[in-house]
């Protein structure tokens, strides 16, 4: 299926305004389970979008609207101050427990419903980086982080009682050892940084196996933690869920050392191991796909006995281009087709849909994933 609107070449240039139907630049979604529900983070119109089942035609609308009075109004915050059911650029979405999370960009902070919303503009229960659901100042209004600071995070992803945010503009990974029972509670691990109150790119040094520069989304494949390090052009992958702060990953993908961090390996030409700003991340049990966005295209690695066998191995699938050399967008930078990308930003799987957030194209894309090709 695709969901948004149908662009014509005329519709190119003009400005997508909001309905049931139309989103702008959606950077990610979640479906809940196979038949159901579906919610986007309809980023540049400030909202979320909820489908109450699985859709089953193209540009199907939208049943819920969260953070605008209705479908056809947009602006940060509603126009208005923040609220509990109000966003300001959303970017990461999952399910977290029996409810929703998602990252708030620009109110810098990090949205939790306990129980999923089955309407419109259900206010969240809980926030995180922020001391209340009024304040929006990053790193609420200090020039250092703190373990309850957050400065655009991009990122969330929940895993069995431990909830995981990627605060970019802290060049940070934070992570909560159980799910938080209190607004502005402070994380309990960082990863990314030597301590919780440092915020320089790759820690002020040179790259390593511990830094980063721009994490953008989390994943956990058969228990081993996957972070997208969009600003090294890389994805980081660590033996297991670390225990301890600043502990360094294992593997990467996309460059050939942890101290490599040129976009598509310092070559103007894509290959089946470079990446491109890597935003988003999903999996299965054997496999992991990663949206390399600035690619235009989604690469995808089957699980091998041990993920050291992973460093800077080539990828086994490629989707969206035509061969592993090629990087414009929509392939030739035509109007997008059925099989084609724009800056795709993010990419989760439930059971054999895959759900990609194809954002220069402003729409969602659902694809049904065939594990034995």
């Amino acid at each position: 299926m695709v969901l948004g609107n149908k662009i014509t070449s005329q519709e190119l240039v003009i400005p997508v305004a909001p309905s049931p139907i139309t989103m702008f630049g959606p950077r990610a979604a979640c479906l809940v389970s196979e038949t159901g529900s579906l919610w986007v983070s309809d980023t540049g119109h400030h909202r979320l979008l909820g489908w109450r089942n699985l859709p089953t035609q193209d540009h199907q609308p939208a049943d819920w609207v969260i953070g605008q009075p209705d479908f056809y109004h947009e602006g940060q915050n509603a126009k208005g101050t923040p609220k509990s059911n109000t966003v300001s650029v959303p970017t990461g979405i999952c399910v977290c427990g029996e409810g929703l999370a998602i990252a708030d960009a620009w109110n810098h902070r990090v949205l939790i419903w306990h129980k999923l919303p089955e309407d419109s503009h259900v206010p969240a229960d809980l926030v995180l980086g922020q001391a209340n659901f009024t304040d929006n100042e990053h790193n609420r209004g200090k020039q250092l982080p703190d373990a309850n600071t957050m400065h655009w995070p991009y990122g969330v992803f929940y895993h069995q009682g431990q909830l995981f945010v990627a605060d970019t503009g802290n060049r940070r990974l934070l992570i909560w050892q159980q799910l938080p029972i209190e607004n502005g509670q402070p994380a309990d691990l960082v990863l990314g940084q030597p301590d919780m109150i440092s915020r320089n790119e790759n820690g002020g040094n040179s790259p390593t196996a511990a830094s980063m520069r721009w994490c953008h989304d989390i994943a956990v494949w058969n228990g081993n933690l996957v972070v997208t390090d969009a600003g090294n052009h890389r994805v980081m992958i660590w033996q297991g869920i670390p225990t301890a702060n600043n502990t360094p990953c294992e593997v990467v993908l996309g460059q050939n050392s942890f101290d490599a961090v040129e976009m598509n390996q310092g070559v103007y030409i894509p290959s089946a191991s470079s990446l491109s700003m890597p935003y988003g991340v999903g999996v299965t049990d054997d496999w992991l796909v990663v949206a390399d966005t600035a690619n235009s295209r989604l690469l995808g690695w089957r699980k091998l006995t041990s993920i050291l066998s992973l460093q800077g191995v080539a990828a086994d699938i490629l989707i969206g281009q035509s061969s592993c050399q090629s990087k414009s967008e929509n392939r030739n930078f035509g109007l997008p087709t059925r099989d084609s990308l724009n800056w795709c930003y993010g990419v989760k799987i439930c059971g054999q849909t895959v759900v990609i957030s194809d954002s220069g194209n402003n729409r969602i894309l659902l694809w049904k994933f065939n594990y034995g090709n």
